[in-house]
């Protein structure tokens, strides 16, 4: 590999198809496109300034570098991306991509990030912003530490370990998806979507888990949460502790220490067809309500 040190590029696409190259301790400002088309690219120690750093790009690392604010959709439509220990301050970044590993990296302005991605990994990413992860596939994050809305909308085969979620309407419209050892806040949490699993996780929502085929839970928290599982198919649910309400489930089973309330008020859900268990042997009675 060629190198290129502890230099300052500005102008519309400064190094265009770059090949082979090593940059490091470099500036990149004022000239969108500056490694548009490159390939075999190893980053180091570089501040990125403007927009459009890293498109239709192959075979990319990134490491100890920064990507400034202004930098608006810096990495899209690129093959076999690597970002380690940087900070990444630009909204709409990493979208179209194939093939992502991100890691150590803090996104402090991640609305609109990671869209439409295929084979994504994040390991001890902090991100703040909406729309995180929307329509991307191939998913495996652990130690996600997320603030912001509407994460993981439209996500395909996704597994979730070891992470906060502060968000809302999370993992909308999804298909495959497990989460285990989180902790989420969300009000709407799994809406319209099939397959999801949730393992030893602790969640507090309104309304959440509606309108989901086949959902299942096992040693979960769901705190201060009501209204859940409604129109929901062939859930099976184990909760460690207390829900305030269950409404209108299709089927499956329920198995949670105690249930503050139970509505079935729709005359087409069944409820015979739905097994609600409460373990305590003492439980507060609870309020079931049948139209």
């Amino acid at each position: 590999m060629n190198s290129i040190t502890n230099q300052h590029f500005t102008g519309e696409r400064a190094l265009f198809k770059a090949q082979s190259q090593m940059i490091d301790g470099c500036i990149f400002d004022d000239g969108e496109s500056p490694l548009k088309e490159s390939h075999d690219i190893n980053v180091t120690n570089t501040v990125f300034g403007w927009r459009y750093p890293l498109w239709y790009s192959d075979h990319v690392r990134v490491s100890d570098s920064t990507f400034l604010a202004d930098v608006r959709a810096g990495l899209w439509y690129a093959n076999d991306v690597e970002l380690r220990d940087c900070s990444y301050a630009g909204p709409k970044g990493i979208r179209k991509c194939h093939n992502v590993r991100i890691e150590r990296v803090n996104f402090t302005n991640a609305e609109e990030t990671l869209w439409w991605n295929d084979d994504v990994e994040l390991v001890d990413v902090v991100a703040k912003g909406d729309y995180l992860l929307q329509g991307s596939r191939n998913v495996r994050v652990r130690n996600l530490q997320l603030d912001g809305k509407y994460s993981f909308d439209g996500c395909e085969n996704v597994v979730v370990e070891d992470s906060r979620l502060i968000t809302k309407d999370a993992f909308w419209n999804c298909e495959n998806v497990t989460v285990r050892n989180s902790f989420i806040v969300a009000e709407y949490v799994g809406w319209n979507s099939r397959n999801l699993t949730f393992e030893n996780c602790t969640i507090q929502s309104l309304q959440g888990f509606c309108y989901i085929d086949h959902l299942t839970m096992r040693n979960c928290r769901l705190i201060n949460t009501d209204l859940a599982f409604e129109y929901c198919s062939d859930i099976d649910i184990e909760l460690s502790a207390p829900i305030v309400s269950v409404k209108n489930p299709y089927d499956g089973r329920i198995v949670a220490p105690r249930i503050g309330e139970i509505i079935f008020d729709d005359p087409a859900v069944d409820p015979t067809k739905t097994t609600i268990t409460e373990t305590e042997k003492n439980p507060c009675p609870c309020i079931c309500r049948v139209a």
